[in-house]
């Protein structure tokens, strides 16, 4: 009886041995996480292309290859009022409050300034081109902000464009 209590006392060392030598790094051994495998992208790096045939949670916001869509939208004080907020927090740092491109952090942009949307040439653009300039960005100049506004936000802040007049 003293024989099988001292092999397992003896087993036990071992064992608690193992598990503290395994717990302090002193044997390290490295087991594969699930996070080493996937595929990961780095901060501001392009993210995977969208799967062909997904449709997002909200709806489809235009089919690609058939031009600017159509605004859905009616232009009300609602609307308006809508599209001025997301505007004020979405845009008018570089854009400016009157939308004339003299945003806060415009003398800051060195490559390309931003667009003065009260001009002609802005506001003679269809609304699915605004929209699409939204949700899309333009390379190298302004960033898309189909991930930070909903489709409706989008439509809204169109809606708000076609009030800054100079």
């Amino acid at each position: 009886m003293i024989k099988r209590a001292a092999i397992l006392a003896g087993a036990l060392v071992v064992v608690v041995s193992a598990i503290l030598l395994l717990a302090y790094d002193v044997v390290k051994i490295d087991f594969i996480g699930f996070m080493e495998i996937q595929p990961a992208f780095n901060p501001q790096e392009n993210p995977l292309p969208v799967p062909v045939n997904s449709i997002p949670v909200e709806g489809a916001a235009y089919i690609p290859g058939l031009g600017a869509p159509d605004n859905p939208i009616e232009a009300d004080d609602v609307s308006i009022e809508r599209g001025r907020v997301l505007y004020e927090i979405n845009c008018a740092q570089c854009h400016g409050a009157t939308g004339e491109g003299n945003g806060v952090i415009a003398n800051f942009l060195v490559k390309k300034k931003p667009a003065n949307l009260t001009v002609e040439a802005t506001q003679n653009k269809s609304d699915g081109t605004l929209f699409l300039t939204l949700s899309n960005g333009v390379p190298e100049s302004m960033p898309a902000l189909n991930e930070n506004l909903t489709v409706r936000d989008r439509w809204d802040v169109v809606n708000y464009l076609r009030t800054l007049v100079p």
